[in-house]
């Protein structure tokens, strides 16, 4: 949240996927930040419930082929692999913000 937040976006932060899908918030953000370790359901199945209703972004160490295939399929906008730099986010937020 820090980091986008101090690139000038508004941003919230949820303890769960689930968090994030029980409220609101798909139908008042412009996009999602998400890493793929969360509790619960991963970062890559809260894509898939989106249903590319909101730009997804997800950050990422894991390096497998699959995870880069299974995004592409979900629609995921930008897979991010730590360490990223802040430009690569910021890159990627405007992206977002633009489709």
């Amino acid at each position: 949240i820090g980091l986008v937040r101090s690139m000038g976006y508004d941003g919230e932060g949820f303890a769960s996927a689930e968090a994030f899908l029980e409220g609101d918030a798909s139908t008042r953000a412009d996009c999602l930040v998400s890493d793929y370790q969360l509790p619960g359901i991963n970062g890559l199945d809260l894509a898939a419930k989106l249903n590319r209703i909101l730009p997804v972004i997800l950050v990422t160490a894991r390096t497998e082929r699959t995870v880069d295939e299974r995004a592409k399929a979900e629609g995921v906008l930008c897979l991010l692999r730590k360490p990223f730099e802040a430009d690569d986010l910021a890159s990627c937020i405007r992206r977002a913000l633009d489709s």
